[in-house]
């Protein structure tokens, strides 16, 4: 998968960056930078192209998506993730995902599959309109950060709502920061830090 590895230094913990529909690896390297240069960054293009933007997944529709590419797509960018970490030397719990909008519905899938071992995320803009009543894995040792908008015109709040549920409910430990629209902000970003 096109990518960039950027070590940081060495122990630390790992930004897996996913970016948002149309975007590239190049998008979140930023991002990354304010939140914490000295960790090391996997920064991952999406290779499903829809009408020439990149994403990480197909979907039917806006906010409908197709559950058994997202199925596929999830395991294979997981496989690929397992040999970044032996290529380039890191472990698996060290990894954070980092994602903005279709890069942060990747990750929640990412996050869901039972063998991922991740202990934080931080989640800009995210949508999971997924049923998950077969899925119970217990996310009581981890830490999510979400960045929603109270007027994202992509996004309504009570998909955002139901994004900080899908955690809550796997006990995981939710920090949850409110912004405008579609985006990352500053302000967004200082909280995120907060749990790292």
């Amino acid at each position: 998968m096109n990518h960039i590895f950027k070590q940081g230094d060495q122990g630390k913990p790992i930004f897996l960056l996913l970016h948002g529909t149309g975007g590239n690896e190049r998008d979140l390297l930023p991002l990354a930078e304010m939140l914490n240069p000295t960790y090391s960054v996997l920064s991952v293009k999406g290779d499903v192209s829809e009408n020439g933007m990149a994403r990480y997944f197909k979907r039917l529709a806006e906010g409908e998506y197709d559950l058994e590419d997202l199925e596929y797509r999830g395991q294979q960018l997981y496989q690929f993730i397992k040999e970044s970490a032996k290529e380039y030397e890191f472990k698996l719990e060290d990894v954070i995902p980092v994602g903005f909008s279709n890069g942060s519905n990747m990750a929640i899938n990412l996050i869901l599959r039972e063998e991922t071992p991740f202990q934080k995320a931080l989640l800009f803009a995210p949508l999971y309109p997924v049923d998950l009543q077969n899925n119970h894995k217990d996310l009581s040792a981890f830490k999510v950060f979400l960045s929603m908008g109270e007027q994202d015109p992509i996004v309504t709040k009570a998909q955002s709502e139901h994004v900080i549920e899908i955690f809550k409910e796997r006990n995981a430990t939710v920090s949850e920061t409110w912004v405008n629209s579609h985006e990352i902000t500053q302000e967004a970003v200082l909280a995120a830090r907060e749990i790292l």
